[in-house]
């Protein structure tokens, strides 16, 4: 059982621009005191078939935290465009929102990112050149996948036989409101 649950994420101000910053309030629960900091980070996914575009927007501190509910809003500027294959601006693409303590992922949600034109003709006949400021992105929101990675929380406690590590290559996935999750959004080549 992890000791900081997510309880809710709202995307805020979508669909918007694409070169507005991105907007999550983020509801979460801590079961145990922890005396070091959460890491909570915003990566977005520049191509399916090459990690080496991917973007880290935003990485924040939050802590230490006591045992209770908290929520904040996550803000992080857009991608940098020219860090984006031209190909790759248009169409579907995926967020990744991830939480860590002391250096060991424990939660990802995973939303897919539909970027399009924001006029109908310009959809119809896409100009030569990505009109970046004409680029609409639209996070679904409602189908979000949440991956959840078992870690050791108290790692001084693992020699005295209490909370031992669990391995991260058997992740559990859910889908937060019970359905069966879209596929995996990371680096599919089905684009």
């Amino acid at each position: 059982m992890s000791a900081v649950n997510i309880t809710n994420v709202t995307v805020l101000d979508n669909p918007a621009p694409f070169l507005n910053p991105f907007q999550f309030e983020i509801t979460y629960e801590c079961l145990i005191p922890l005396k070091d900091d959460l890491e909570w980070k915003l990566v977005y996914v520049g191509s399916a078939e090459d990690e080496t575009y991917d973007q880290l927007l935003e990485s924040v501190l939050v802590g230490p935290v006591n045992v209770g509910n908290y929520r904040f809003v996550f803000q992080a500027d857009p991608p940098d465009p020219s860090k984006i294959r031209e190909e790759d601006i248009i169409g579907v693409t995926v967020l990744l929102l991830t939480c860590s303590y002391l250096g060991q992922e424990f939660v990802r949600v995973g939303y897919y990112v539909n970027n399009d034109y924001d006029d109908e003709q310009l959809r119809e006949e896409p100009p030569p050149k990505v009109l970046i400021d004409r680029v609409q992105r639209n996070i679904l929101a409602d189908k979000p996948r949440v991956t959840k990675f078992p870690i050791n929380f108290h790692p001084e406690t693992n020699e005295n036989g209490g909370q031992a590590a669990h391995s991260p290559d058997h992740p559990s996935e859910t889908n937060v409101n019970g359905e069966q999750p879209p596929p995996s959004p990371e680096h599919s080549s089905d684009k």
